[in-house]
């Protein structure tokens, strides 16, 4: 047995193949490597292997003896003439986005339907895995295999034609490899490009009408690629592909279930079904008869590796513009804050030092004057702890999820992982969002800390739950299989009141029962007056100004997000998204306490509350750019499916504001108290 442990990296996609070829390498002693003539690519294959050894390592002494493959499911060996159970997924369109059961179609069933087991969040996705009438045996090509004879009325009709026009595809799982459509690339030879399952039928015109008619694909041409062991003989699934036909199927005499020899394709002729076939139109009282080939084409690809053909990015030049353009950002206000912090900064601390008559001291202008101010609790100070905690749930959360998926645990082989893990951690993590609100609660010299830990621990999930609620009372209106079931509802509502209440509370109690952040200045008793403000320095100016940058750190890399969300394509550049997240984290920073320095130097102490909102403004400009994507890529027509859209942009907004806003907040919390601890005050 070996231990087959892929870690899998898209930090730097140029040397993916070097990469994935060594951890896919049996046995291990051995990693084969694709040729590279540069050095670099030596180096990066040799980190690849040196992260192999160390998880290899750990896991072996960590767990106990047997084999098992990291992430997703053990590696399954077929031999020749075992059975290979293929199952259907949903029904899935973008131009709805509502998916439905596979069996809402009157399509080929088998003798009972049987569901497979869904995490939570294959729940939440909408995905219904069920079993199938078409059975295949390893390495046993199959052709014009009878799945089913069908006969149209006005009902079966009508729902063909409604999922036609809206371009619903279906989906089917093999092996846990979801089943995927070849299409050639237009821009570049002998490259394809993989859609994930094939569309219920087209639209299209006879020769020499105008008429628009429906066809349904009735014949799937199945593909399935293997890897061999040449030592046993076995073989394991690396691909799952079909080219989805629809054929007009004749037969002679009376129909024999099964074992009706067709004369628009015969395995006996050795005929098989082409694209010059009559078409099958979709019209009541047609009779539609179903059927497949299987082909088995043998693959030089390992089991390991099978996921790289869906992974892989063709366009990853465009990750680094993104991550360059950031970089240029995140250069430009390095350079402000080191401007201010090491020249500006010392320049005051080193003067507001050597002041040592009053009257010196009387006339002393700038961030020093409101030393006596700058501390002062704000209004509404609950709410910001409130908030504050929030942010730091949100951070916590997407930080150990990112970890997670850039070490390749979160691959899309284990669906609904990436959900699951979002939904855990972040109840999880109500222990340190109860800690941090209440830390800071007891800093602007709070008693009520239950208080406090409550709010935390309601404000921003029940929001989310009454826009989640409406939403799905909506999709339950469509009868599609993306509304939660009244069992998953219940669990979610347990993990909120059975795991993340509690845990917000303790967090709040153990925060409360630290020893009180002390201010580095003394408060003055009566609040100074704020002169009034330039124009630029309006805190309205000021907050939206601030939240152009860090979105600009992101909205490239935010495409990809929205495409992979609303388009149903894989994201899994996790390597890409983290550099990004990192970048985030430094824009926000720095643009705030940019901001921050400006503001205290115009004499206005009142920054807690700008100071979030500065960086927070971000989630702005993305509920705007989402706004723009919905019209310039979606081709969502249907209300309900708009408001799907606007609802959930609305929640992930509402998530990145309090997820910047707090990253904002404590860096210039972190900013302030450096600056007023560094002077001498009488």
């Amino acid at each position: 047995h070996f231990l087959v442990i892929p870690v899998r990296t898209t930090l730097l996609p140029s040397f993916l193949p070097s990469l994935r070829s060594a951890i896919s390498a049996f046995p291990l002693s051995s990693p084969h490597r694709r040729s590279r003539s540069s050095s670099a690519a030596m180096a990066r294959a040799s980190l690849a292997r040196g992260l192999l050894w160390i998880s290899v390592l750990a896991s072996v002494f960590s767990l106990p003896a047997r084999s098992f493959y990291l992430p997703g499911v053990a590696p399954e060996d077929f031999h020749t003439g075992d059975e290979l159970k293929v199952k259907v997924n949903k029904l899935t369109s973008t131009k709805t986005q509502l998916p439905y059961s596979f069996y809402s179609l009157p399509l080929c069933r088998p003798g009972k339907i049987v569901d497979s087991t869904e995490n939570l969040g294959e729940v939440l996705r909408g995905d219904r895995i069920e079993n199938s009438p078409y059975v295949f045996k390893m390495r046993e090509p199959q052709m014009c295999k009878i799945v089913c004879h069908t006969k149209l009325n006005e009902k079966t009709t009508k729902a063909f034609k409604e999922k036609i026009d809206d371009e619903y595809r279906v989906n089917m799982i093999l092996d846990n490899l979801p089943l995927v459509v070849p299409i050639p690339r237009l821009d570049q030879e002998n490259s394809v490009v993989y859609q994930q399952g094939f569309h219920v039928g087209l639209k299209g015109q006879y020769a020499g009408t105008k008429d628009q008619k429906h066809f349904i694909h009735n014949h799937l041409s199945f593909t399935v690629k293997y890897h061999k062991d040449l030592q046993t003989d076995s073989a394991r699934i690396v691909g799952f592909e079909v080219k989805p036909y629809s054929v007009k199927h004749e037969y002679e005499g009376e129909w024999k279930g099964e074992n009706t020899r067709l004369t628009t394709c015969d395995p006996h002729a050795k005929r098989a079904v082409t694209s010059s076939e009559t078409p099958q139109e979709v019209e009541n009282k047609q009779d539609i008869i179903f059927t497949y080939d299987v082909e088995f084409k043998e693959s030089d690809v390992k089991w390991a590796s099978r996921w790289d053909t869906y992974l892989l990015m063709a366009d990853d030049q465009i990750h680094w513009f993104s991550i360059v353009n950031s970089l240029m950002i995140v250069l430009f206000l390095s350079g402000m804050v080191a401007m201010i912090m090491l020249r500006t900064l010392y320049r005051d601390i080193s003067k507001y030092n050597q002041l040592e008559t009053q009257e010196e001291a009387q006339e002393e202008t700038g961030w020093k004057l409101v030393h006596g101010d700058v501390f002062r609790p704000p209004s509404n100070s609950d709410w910001l702890c409130v908030y504050v905690g929030t942010g730091v749930q949100f951070f916590g959360m997407l930080l150990v999820t990112m970890i997670f998926a850039v070490l390749g645990f979160l691959s899309p082989s284990n669906r609904g992982g990436l959900m699951t893990a979002m939904l855990l951690l972040f109840v999880f993590m109500g222990l340190f969002a109860g800690y941090a609100a209440t830390r800071l609660f007891k800093m602007f010299k709070g008693t009520e800390w239950k208080k406090i830990a409550l709010k935390t621990a309601f404000m921003f999930p029940a929001s989310v739950f009454v826009v989640f609620f409406i939403l799905n009372a909506l999709i339950w209106g469509e009868k599609s299989s993306g509304a939660v079931p009244f069992g998953t509802m219940f669990a979610l509502v347990f993990l909120w009141f059975g795991i993340s209440v509690p845990l917000v509370f303790v967090g709040g109690y153990l925060g409360f029962k630290k020893p009180a952040i002390e201010d580095p200045v003394k408060t003055n008793k009566i609040p100074r007056q704020i002169p009034e403000q330039a124009w630029y320095m309006n805190p309205a100016f000021s907050i939206l100004i601030g939240g152009i940058l860090p979105f600009g750190a992101v909205f490239i890399e935010l495409f990809f997000i929205l495409t992979s969300i609303w388009l149903h394509q894989f994201y899994y550049i996790f390597g890409f998204l983290f550099i990004v997240f990192v970048i985030l984290i430094i824009t926000c920073a720095e643009i705030t306490v940019v901001l921050c320095y400006f503001q205290l130097c115009s004499e206005d102490y009142l920054w807690w509350w700008r100071s979030y909102l500065t960086a927070g403004s971000s989630a702005l400009y993305l509920f705007l750019y989402a706004a723009f994507y919905f019209f310039t890529k979606l081709e969502i027509t249907k209300p309900v499916s708009g408001i799907l859209y606007f609802g959930y942009m609305l929640i992930g907004s509402y998530g990145f504001f309090v997820l910047t806003g707090t990253i904002g907040f404590y860096a210039c919390f972190w900013f302030t108290r450096l600056i007023y601890s560094s002077v001498k005050i009488d």
